[in-house]
């Protein structure tokens, strides 16, 4: 008789919480716990269909990432949409990002380069009208990039992290027309690092990502209509509750 693998189960409970933790994230990422909500921990079980405990560990992580916080008398409560908080991530953003492309511009190869060009010009043909959700990952996908190109995963990570803490601001400013000037701003930082100006490219970069605390308020306000007219327009979530696993129940 053969002898059961134990690594197998291991693997699936591993592979079934990480399905949870994408799928819980996703909800916060985009408001679907709305600001300052209370997170009903066993209605969410419930929807999710999983138990309690895998679910209290992905609350905790999406704690420590800054997506929600934690009250002795309420538990979990979900992240204020906060401009303050918002422009200081910004700022956090442009810091990093002038060093990723600083970096980018000493270390990638003349065809990555051009790889990154063609893209920029694909995605120029994406029509004006498309979904804001699309356009917003062809943006991210191009800073991602810049920072893969500087060949430290630190600032892979450190991007990605503070990407999903304003994608929906970033969601909201995409939908209020923002991607016109996104797209010539992309070239230009391209046609820098051809040149490999690593003096101009900071500068340009900063230009391209900041927001003054006045026009994230202004984007703020439209997401909050977002938020609260959301369940009116359509069932509130996009993750049934059959997505997750019946096996990861514990």
């Amino acid at each position: 008789m053969p002898t059961p693998n134990p690594i197998r189960p291991a693997a699936r409970t591993q592979a079934a919480q990480a399905e949870l933790y994408g799928a819980v994230k996703a909800m916060a990422v985009r408001f679907e716990f709305k600001p300052g909500e209370r997170i009903n921990e066993v209605e969410l079980a419930r929807r999710l269909n999983v138990s309690r405990t895998p679910l209290r560990e992905v609350l905790n992580q999406l704690m420590v990432e800054g997506f929600l916080t934690r009250s002795v008398n309420r538990g979990f409560i979900a992240r204020l949409l906060d401009a303050k908080q918002i422009h200081s991530l910004y700022e956090y953003r442009a810091v990093l990002e002038a060093g990723i492309v600083r970096a980018a511009c000493e270390r990638a190869s003349d065809e990555e380069l051009a790889g990154l060009r063609a893209f920029v010009e694909r995605s120029r043909d994406v029509p004006e009208d498309c979904e804001a959700t699309r356009l917003l990952e062809l943006d991210e996908a191009f800073h991602l990039t810049l920072a893969r190109y500087s060949r430290n995963e630190e600032f892979v990570r450190a991007l990605e992290s503070v990407n999903a803490r304003i994608h929906f601001v970033r969601w909201i400013d995409m939908q209020q027309g923002r991607r016109g000037h996104t797209q010539g701003e992309h070239l230009r930082i391209v046609e820098a690092l051809e040149r490999r100006d690593i003096e101009a490219l900071p500068g340009l970069m900063s230009a391209h990502i900041g927001r003054r605390l006045d026009q994230i308020t202004d984007v703020i306000r439209t997401g909050f209509s977002t938020i609260y007219m959301r369940d009116q327009a359509e069932p509130a979530s996009p993750t049934p509750a059959n997505t997750i696993s019946a096996g990861e129940k514990q």
